[in-house]
């Protein structure tokens, strides 16, 4: 792939996000943006409008021309409509919500693959959340059931980061909890916690942290911390 990968752990589309996103569309050349709120879909009635209407403000208060790509159904997404969308951006964000659910809606997709090609041909590809997590190759599977969440195991993640289960919202989540319930695959390098209000951001094979907080790469009980403008080696 030759653009740009942008994994951020919370806070799309917000205030606290204004430099990096600023630098993604630089990066983008061309400026034009989809904002797919696909992962909210299972959220609710109207939830989807709002990261699409959010989004698109952002974006636009950034100097941007940006579009809201409803695509919430695996039928969307074979929709040529939503697809032409896609593949006439030049930066692709995709907001939170529900992972397997987007795994189950985007994969072997025509928009799925507008959305490589936009990559490909030197655009921006970004996922906040849950977007950040499926980029990964391996994805906690949780099935609810009464009264409690059970673990299910992993999933084939997107695998645009090969090796990694990534997890957002890592400052958010009790540490220790972290490595001892979500302990990745034996195949996984480890971990690849990203802080609310902070983004991993890769081009050509190298990946540099941008924002507020931290990134931390977890394996077993040992964590190494990167901030603003370190450089991450993912391997």
């Amino acid at each position: 792939m030759n653009g740009t990968l942008a994994l951020v752990g919370a806070g799309e589309f917000l205030p606290a996000m204004e430099d990096c996103d600023r630098m993604l569309l630089d990066r983008s050349g061309e400026r034009r943006v989809a904002i797919l709120p696909t992962a909210s879909a299972p959220d609710g009635e109207g939830v989807p409008q709002r990261w699409a209407d959010q989004g698109v403000a952002h974006f636009e208060r950034l100097g941007a021309q940006a579009v809201g790509v409803l695509a919430l159904t695996r039928d969307d997404c074979n929709a040529s409509s939503f697809v032409e969308m896609v593949a006439e951006s030049s930066l692709v964000y995709f907001s939170g919500g529900k992972p397997d659910y987007l795994l189950r809606t985007l994969v072997d997709t025509p928009l799925w693959e507008a959305v490589l090609q936009v990559r490909q041909r030197g655009g921006v590809v970004a996922g906040c959340s849950a977007r950040a997590m499926v980029m990964g190759a391996f994805v906690p599977n949780f099935g609810v059931r009464p009264r409690r969440i059970g673990w299910k195991g992993w999933l084939s993640g997107l695998g645009l980061v090969p090796d990694w289960a990534i997890m957002p919202h890592f400052d958010e989540i009790p540490e220790l909890l972290v490595r001892v319930a979500l302990r990745p695959p034996r195949a996984a390098h480890g971990l690849l916690g990203i802080d609310r209000d902070t983004a991993l951001v890769g081009e050509d094979g190298t990946w540099r942290v941008c924002g507020r907080g931290r990134v931390s790469l977890v394996r077993g009980m040992r964590a190494q911390r990167y901030r603003e403008n370190e450089w991450v080696p993912l391997g």
